[in-house]
Formats: structure tokens, C-alpha cells, sequence
């Protein structure tokens, strides 16, 4: 009786946890799409690199068409590591999942230019971990981790190997 009783309050909390997170996952999308993104989009599409931002080019999965998304910087060497704040829900990482060929747009001095790379998916990393690691390397990334861990409802690690 007791089990049946836990197992019912067990499923009513998941459900609500899980409503709870495609909730913010939607609030979250909308203020991204229409007020954080496009401002700095528009720095990028001018020549002016944001600090700690860099432009993520991937190609649309249905319409393959290119889809640019501003990521944090996380530039280690010839590696670009990205924690995905929604994992396999964000549309960058659908994308990545269908073509794993990408390129970044990355500031070089004051100015910035495009890198090509093969991104990868990396489900058994954990993300929290990477970001403390990023934060070492990059401590300009320490902000944008935070956001993040915030915003973020299924944390997912990519990578990106960058060709040059």
C-alpha cells in the first residue's frame, strides 16, 4: 500500500518538475529569440565582437539553411567547448545532430573571423563540471556560465574541433 502510495506522489512530482522545465524552457526561448539574441547579433553582423560571445553557424536540419546562434566564448586551443542550456531541445544541437559541420565566428583582435569545425555531442560529459573547467581556463566565461545554470533546464556539453 505504501509503495503504490509513493509511486503515485513519486509520478504527480515528476510530472510537475518536468511541466515545470518546459515551462521555462518556453519563457526562456522567447526572451532569448526576441530580446537577448538579436542585439548581439546585430554587434556581429556590424564587426563589433561582443567580449566573451562568439557566433555559432550551423545549418538548419529541414530547411538547410544556415541558423546563427550567440554562444559563449569558450575557445581552448583548437577546441570550442558550448554547454547547451536546453540540450537536444535547443534547435543549434538538433541541428548539429542532423550535420555536425560548423563554423564560429570568433574575435581575433579587435576584429573577428570565421573558423570551420565538426562539433560533437557529448551526453556522458558533465556539463556543470565542463563549465567549472571553462571558468578556469576562461575566467571571462565564469558570467555566462552562471547564466547558464540559471536559464538552463537540460545541460548538454559540445564540443567543437576546429579545423584550423
Amino acid at each position: 500500500m505504501i509503495r503504490v502510495l509513493l509511486g503515485s506522489w513519486y509520478r504527480d512530482r515528476l510530472n510537475r518538475v518536468r511541466e515545470h522545465e518546459k515551462m521555462k524552457h518556453r519563457i526562456i526561448h522567447l526572451l532569448q529569440k526576441y530580446f537577448l539574441n538579436p542585439p548581439i547579433k546585430v554587434l556581429f553582423a556590424i564587426g563589433l565582437v561582443p567580449p566573451g560571445y562568439a557566433l555559432l553557424e550551423t545549418t538548419g536540419q529541414k530547411t538547410g539553411k544556415p541558423r546563427r546562434t550567440p554562444v559563449g566564448d569558450g575557445r581552448i586551443g583548437e577546441q570550442f567547448w558550448v554547454v547547451a542550456e536546453h540540450g537536444m531541445n535547443a534547435g543549434y544541437v538538433r541541428n548539429i545532430a542532423s550535420n555536425p559541420r560548423v563554423r564560429l565566428k570568433l574575435r581575433d583582435g579587435l576584429r573577428s573571423r570565421w573558423h570551420l569545425g565538426i562539433a560533437h555531442l557529448l551526453p556522458d560529459d558533465d556539463p556543470r563540471e565542463r563549465q567549472r573547467w571553462l571558468a578556469g581556463q576562461l575566467p571571462s566565461s565564469a558570467v555566462n556560465a552562471a547564466a547558464v545554470r540559471f536559464f538552463g533546464t537540460q545541460l548538454l556539453t559540445v564540443r567543437i574541433d576546429l579545423d584550423d
